[in-house]
């Protein structure tokens, strides 16, 4: 059983409006790769110039955030949910 990514609705017009994408991938950073190749695009709105996950973009592996796990290099395994919420601005 694969991993399931949630795409947030601003980025869905570039999943065809998929909600849940199956995926396939032993990293997040693996993960975000596999959506490259699937829904060209996706790659540059979740990570900068360098390569990191955006300031303004969370991912979380089953409620977790990446960034207090290990990243990218964060362990994906069968039947994780992955979810990817863009942050609100407020003001």
């Amino acid at each position: 059983m694969p991993a399931k990514v949630r795409i947030p609705t601003p980025l869905r017009k570039l999943t065809n409006n998929e909600e849940l994408v199956e995926v396939n991938g032993g990293t997040i950073g693996a993960v975000i790769t596999e959506l490259q190749v699937r829904f060209p695009g996706i790659k540059e709105r979740l990570l900068d110039e360098n390569g990191s996950v955006r300031r303004f973009v969370n991912v979380y592996v089953n409620e977790e955030d990446i960034r207090f796990l290990k990243n990218q290099d964060t362990p994906v395994n069968n039947g994780d949910e992955i979810s990817i919420i863009p942050a609100i601005a407020g003001g």
